[in-house]
């Protein structure tokens, strides 16, 4: 399994048991080492420097890995989001992020490091197969598993999307345990 490299201070307050604010306190006055993402005032903090940090603070280390595997669900309908957030996280097996986008996915695909994508072909700014094909390009995302979700199940299509580096196919409207499974088998849980 993929581990996360870097973190929000977000992510880290919930791993610390803090305060966001805290933590940016921390980051700001230097005991929490990391960066600034360029152009912006987003602060993140490597794996290993909060390892440090969690240490010297004498933080439990075992918030750190959660176990559970990671899925990004990329869709741009607010109910299918809702529903899937809620089922998963519900599942107790997931930690769950949504993306509305083709463009927020490469960049939570970045931030995240999702096992699993769910992604749905049909998306507004651009399809399922061209984010098959970003995700594929960069040797970082090998491990990640995707599985396209749509209303559309043209064979030619669903073979396209295989073709892009998709690793299954679940046609909507679809049952979540059959999601589930999907996702189980691909990550080997």
């Amino acid at each position: 399994m993929a581990m996360k490299t870097v973190f929000t201070t977000g992510e880290v307050a919930d791993i610390c048991k803090v305060s966001q604010q805290t933590v940016i306190r921390c980051f700001d006055s230097g005991k929490l080492k990391g960066f600034r993402v360029p152009g912006s005032k987003f602060r993140r903090i490597p794996r290993e420097s909060l390892l440090e940090f969690m240490k010297e603070n004498g933080i439990p280390l075992d918030s750190l890995e959660s176990g559970k595997k990671r899925v990004l669900v990329v869709d741009d309908d607010e109910a299918i989001l809702e529903m899937l957030t809620d089922l998963l996280e519900r599942d107790g097996r997931f930690e769950v992020r949504v993306a509305r986008g083709g463009y927020e996915a490469g960049m939570l695909t970045q931030e995240f490091g999702p096992d699993v994508i769910i992604l749905d072909y049909k998306l507004p700014d651009i399809n399922g197969n061209h984010v098959c094909r970003t995700i594929r390009s960069n040797l970082n995302f090998s491990h990640v598993k995707i599985i396209i979700i749509s209303g559309v199940a043209d064979p030619d299509e669903i073979a396209m999307l295989k073709e892009a580096g998709a690793d299954d196919f679940l046609r909507k409207p679809f049952q979540i345990d059959e999601l589930i499974g999907r996702i189980l088998q691909l990550v080997q849980v």
